[in-house]
């Protein structure tokens, strides 16, 4: 049996739960109280992308309503950059005024493209 040898890269956890964390208005102290964990630990995963226990992220990822696809299809079973990755974080993060906003500009940009190639 094959063991599965890829590493999980969690700095895009650890941003899209500090963007979401600071729209609710909370401190890392409350949000380790809530997850019965030390403020340290929550600001160790924001900021240095450390790897949470299972428990503890599915815990956070609930807490927040943070979509887990982006962390399990990397790249390589996506067929995705690390640009789309960072798009994919950041969409996430986003609320729905702010995505409406983002669908208007890829509808532009996707119109733009249109009309330069009937150019």
């Amino acid at each position: 049996m094959n063991q599965d040898e890829r590493r999980f890269d969690f700095h895009g956890l650890g941003m899209a739960l500090k963007q979401a964390r600071e729209e609710k208005g909370w401190t890392q102290a409350y949000v380790a109280e809530l997850v019965g964990k030390t403020d340290r630990t929550i600001m160790n995963i924001e900021n240095k992308g450390q790897h949470p226990s299972f428990n503890l992220f599915f815990k956070l990822v609930t807490l927040f309503d943070i979509s887990v696809d982006q962390f399990f299809y990397t790249e390589g079973h996506r067929g995705e950059g690390s640009c789309r990755k960072h798009i994919d974080v950041l969409l996430s993060s986003m609320n729905e005024k702010e995505l409406v906003v983002m669908e208007a500009t890829a509808e532009g940009l996707k119109k733009a493209r249109e009309t330069e190639v009937q150019e």
